[in-house]
């Protein structure tokens, strides 16, 4: 048995979303998280700033002696991998890979679609990945550079005006377009899954990213299990009573753990 713990990192609050998985299916593992709130969003930044925070982030983590990361940040993940992962001698696990094997096995018509922020889509990282694996697909994407801020400020019920009318803005060409799968290529997505779903529809598969990398760490992460009873400490770089407020809407539930504040340089 490998008791270190588990580093996961996002940009904010969204790689919470990938700790619950974990925390379901691995509980017995210890988890360090680390928010980098201060800096949110990644997803706007250049591909230069974004590694940096990239190296920044694992480097605090690995001060933890952790035995892997999980890099629960869809940004982070298309810009950053393959090539952060030969700098360090720990598996450093992304989110685009099991998202796009999901998505692959869940499609009926071929008709995939990827939503994520700028520099996701930029990257096409999600595109590369999936025509990998099954080159004949249709995919469609969509830049949503305003969810983000939306579900950092809590602005996450799928009744709320200004989040209905971005999430039809973004969504209705891939809508118009037929996909019958969609990749929420950003962790933050999930939590404002009812209101894609509900625009997309019943028959649209959400492929959850965070959900994803945690059974894929299960299944192929090349670690050994820890044995403890889990637990859990959350670091963030800003706003640590924002995050204790909203923390729990993304681990579905109340919030274990203690919470600290890192100060990283802006």
């Amino acid at each position: 048995m490998d008791t270190r713990p588990i580093g996961v990192f996002d940009s904010g609050l969204g790689g919470l979303t990938a700790v619950s998985e974990i925390m379901r299916l691995l509980p017995g593992e210890e988890i360090v998280y680390f928010g980098d709130t201060a800096r949110v969003p990644y997803g706007t930044r250049s591909k230069d700033t974004i590694m940096r925070y990239v190296r920044e982030d694992i480097d605090f983590l690995k001060t933890f002696n952790i035995k892997a990361v999980i890099m629960a940040c869809g940004t982070a993940s298309s810009v950053s991998l393959p090539q952060i992962g030969e700098e360090y001698d720990i598996p450093i696990i992304g989110v685009v890979k099991p998202a796009s094997l999901a998505a692959t096995s869940a499609t009926r018509n071929g008709k995939i679609g990827i939503i994520g922020t700028p520099a996701t889509i930029k990257s096409r990282s999600y595109e590369r990945e999936i025509l990998t694996l099954s080159p004949r697909a249709e995919l469609h994407t969509a830049a949503c550079p305003l969810f983000v801020p939306l579900v950092e400020n809590g602005r996450t019920d799928p009744d709320d005006v200004v989040l209905f009318t971005m999430v039809e803005e973004y969504l209705t060409p891939i809508k118009n377009a037929g996909v019958d799968t969609l990749i929420m290529g950003c962790t933050h997505y999930p939590i404002i899954e009812r209101a894609i779903a509900a625009f997309l529809g019943d028959s649209v598969t959400l492929i959850n990213p965070g959900l994803e990398a945690a059974k894929y760490l299960t299944a192929d992460g090349g670690i050994e299990r820890g044995s403890g009873d889990g637990s859990y400490r959350f670091f963030v770089s800003d706003d640590r009573d924002g995050f204790l407020e909203n923390a729990s809407k993304f681990l579905g539930g109340k919030l274990c753990g203690t919470v600290m504040l890192k100060e990283m340089e802006k």
